[in-house]
């Protein structure tokens, strides 16, 4: 089954992912999701996969999210989404997606829960 990762090479934890990862000769799609977002259709599919909300997949300290005030609780899914995806420094790295699964791999090792 191909793995999918979403990927910022400038992350250590995403770095630390891939390479846990490529160890285990896991087939991997690389997404560098800065150069190539998700839209948000395969966004919102990803945080379905990993059972979270918006807020909960953002990096609050970056600062887009201060600027565009999305710590406002009145904002939308869907705004949160919109975002995100104008603003892709704004989602938490990195995403390994498999099959129907998702991970998020903080600490790293999470995502082989669902290899």
């Amino acid at each position: 089954m191909a793995v999918t990762i979403y990927h910022n090479p400038r992350c250590s934890k995403s770095r630390q992912t891939l390479k846990l990862l490529q160890d285990r000769h896991v087939s991997l799609a690389i997404i560098e999701y800065l150069k190539t977002p998700p839209n948000a259709k395969t966004l919102s599919s990803i945080l379905d996969k990993l059972g979270l909300e918006p807020r909960e997949l953002m990096r609050r300290k970056e600062p887009p999210y201060k600027a565009k005030k999305l710590d406002n609780e009145k904002l939308t899914r869907k705004q949160l989404i919109d975002a995100m995806v104008a603003d892709p420094v704004l989602i938490e790295r990195p995403i390994v997606l498999s099959g129907a699964k998702a991970a998020l791999g903080r600490p790293p090792e999470a995502v082989l829960d669902i290899l």
